[in-house]
């Protein structure tokens, strides 16, 4: 799932929105019963890797998206929309499109010139990923991992394996079955 702030304009002005939004992204993952396997916040736009148990993606991010504007707008003294149009999602069919979409979304930040490595971004699931959860009980590390198991070996290294940083304006690497 991705969302773009409306005319490209920042969604998030400073920490504290990205707070905001990954509390409120807490609350809805655990109301809707979605597994969140991956995010990162941009300045401008998100990315969410989410699986949807139920058919309750467009409640869950109406909600989301919808609470947010609201505290964005009022915090900020604007009024308007904060999103651009309707989010948009892309149903992974294979294990292999999964990991593209993990690599893409971790890499995101280095290519866009925020940080060098994609550890080093703060408003990303990638480091939690490797440390096991961190501190977002909500995020499921585990089940992310599951999608890198039929790999052989240890799931948490083929992960860091498709979010190695290469040539940053290329894909993220794809992990090859051995």
């Amino acid at each position: 799932m991705f969302a773009r702030g409306n005319d490209r304009r920042e969604i998030y002005l400073d920490d504290l929105d990205r707070e905001v939004y990954l509390a409120m992204l807490a609350r809805v993952t655990r109301r809707m019963r979605w597994h969140c396997l991956a995010y990162c916040l941009m300045p401008n736009h998100v990315h969410l890797l989410v699986e949807t148990p139920e058919a309750n993606l467009g409640a869950g991010m109406q909600r989301l998206h919808g609470d947010y504007a609201q505290t964005f707008n009022e915090r900020h003294g604007r009024c308007g929309h904060v999103f651009q149009g309707r989010y948009g999602s892309v149903p992974m069919a294979t294990d292999e499109q999964l990991w593209h979409v993990v690599g893409y979304i971790a890499l995101n930040p280095v290519r866009a010139g925020l940080c060098g490595r994609p550890e080093e971004w703060p408003w990303s699931s990638h480091a939690a990923t490797l440390d096991g959860g961190g501190r977002h009980a909500w995020l499921d590390v585990r089940r992310l991992l599951s999608h890198f198991e039929g790999l052989g070996g240890d799931a948490r290294r083929a992960y860091a394996a498709v979010t190695e940083i290469g040539d940053v304006r290329q894909p993220a690497a794809t992990v090859s079955r051995r």
